[in-house]
């Protein structure tokens, strides 16, 4: 038996007196990720992303481990509710104008001493004040744009996020923030998605993936110099907790820069299909989902419910899920996968049977979280635990 059928047969046995659609995390894989995370980060400590996990009970999980400190959020509600939850590190990943959010988050000083919210516009200092409930001081984390600039910024490669891509303007909104009573800089985050984000080596493409590897290696140079240089301006101005840094596909060369005392990752804990293309590091898929088959059409074509569950992103064939287990399934080119229904074709469709799964691997982490209401976590060959998703907690954060 392969290796790829024994993993099924696990997978098959483990959930046999579940229904699907169902959604797993095989522990062993998720805790083998971790452990290559941190091995990774060569001794820094690792901040998860939890739009990537998107369920209390693994980020507590992966938080008990050693080379894990606090969580990167992403709206200020989920903030809030993961410090009520007894999260003490929170950091706003994003910038917010959720008025009622700032209102308690001012009033209570439990929050504001657990959690920082992001800023790169005095504006957004503005909204706080103006919606203040007490007196309690926000702690502030400034974001530098991390993009890529070239031919006198006529070329950039990068995400677009923060306005402020130079040293100095880190610097004039870090004295701007310190004559502001109210308010407390702590930390400085630059996240490279154009590294972190992009596989370099693109399956079928040589060329691309050696024109990926060259801008990368620019690309880290050019933003560990000015890194250094904005860390150097804005510590000048505040005593900063931490410089927060990367994401799981540069987690190693992040690592190894001075000025970075923190690295953020997420997805290599599940090893959604995005991340299986880089040659630094390969991890393991942990986070599955099963479709069962509820058609056969005709020679070497099944039919499995539902299925249609595309990434946010650039709409394209790298934002579907796909076919995992059995090997050798394919999408039909005419219908690809389907809101209700899903024919996948191949050699091993002769081998299923009414009612059999198909496991899937969705392209992006943690919104596989946003279709299912709980996690079965799998381990030693069977679920150990159910555990709900933020979805199944009742909790919308979008």
């Amino acid at each position: 038996m392969s290796a790829a059928a024994a993993e099924r047969a696990r997978y098959d046995r483990a959930t046999a007196h579940l229904e699907a659609p169902v959604a797993i995390v095989d522990l062993e894989a998720f805790d083998d990720n971790a452990r290559d995370l941190v091995r990774r980060a060569g001794g820094k400590p690792i901040r998860v992303a939890s739009k990537s996990v998107r369920c209390r009970a693994l980020l507590e999980r992966v938080l008990a481990r050693d080379g894990f400190a606090g969580i990167m959020s992403f709206t200020l509600p989920e903030s809030l509710w993961l410090a009520r939850e007894g999260f003490d590190d929170v950091l706003l990943a994003y910038p917010s104008t959720d008025r009622d959010g700032f209102a308690t988050l001012t009033g209570d000083p439990k929050l504001a001493e657990a959690v920082t919210v992001m800023v790169d516009d005095l504006a957004q200092l503005d909204l706080i004040d103006s919606v203040r409930a007490g007196t309690e001081e926000v702690r502030i984390c400034l974001e530098l744009d991390t993009s890529l600039r070239m031919l006198g910024g006529r070329v950039r490669v990068g995400t677009l996020r923060s306005p402020l891509h130079e040293p100095e303007q880190l610097a004039e909104l870090a004295r701007a923030i310190a004559r502001r009573p109210g308010f407390r800089l702590v930390g400085l985050m630059a996240y490279e998605g154009h590294v972190a984000g992009v596989g370099d080596a693109v399956p079928g493409s040589p060329l691309r993936s050696r024109a990926v590897r060259l801008m990368q290696r620019v690309a880290r140079r050019e933003l560990a110099a000015r890194r250094a240089e904005a860390v150097r301006a804005v510590r000048a101005v505040a005593d900063l907790e931490f410089v927060n840094g990367g994401g799981t596909g540069s987690v190693q060369h992040t690592a190894a820069e001075d000025a970075v005392t923190e690295i953020a990752a997420g997805s290599g804990l599940y090893q959604p299909r995005l991340f299986d293309h880089y040659t630094s590091f390969r991890g393991r898929p942990a986070a599955l989902f099963a479709q069962p088959v509820v058609r056969r059409p005709g020679v070497g074509v099944v039919t499995v419910l539902g299925g249609g569950y595309p990434a946010s992103g650039v709409a394209g064939r790298d934002r579907l899920p796909v076919p995992y287990l059995p090997e050798g399934l394919v999408y039909d080119s005419m219908e690809g996968p389907g809101e209700v229904q899903t024919p996948l074709r191949g050699t091993a469709a002769d081998d299923l049977l009414i009612g059999d799964k198909v496991w899937f691997r969705h392209a992006k982490a943690g919104e596989l979280c946003e279709r299912f209401d709980t996690l079965r976590l799998i381990e030693e060959g069977r679920v150990v635990a159910d555990a709900p998703t933020y979805r199944g907690e009742g909790r919308t954060f979008l």
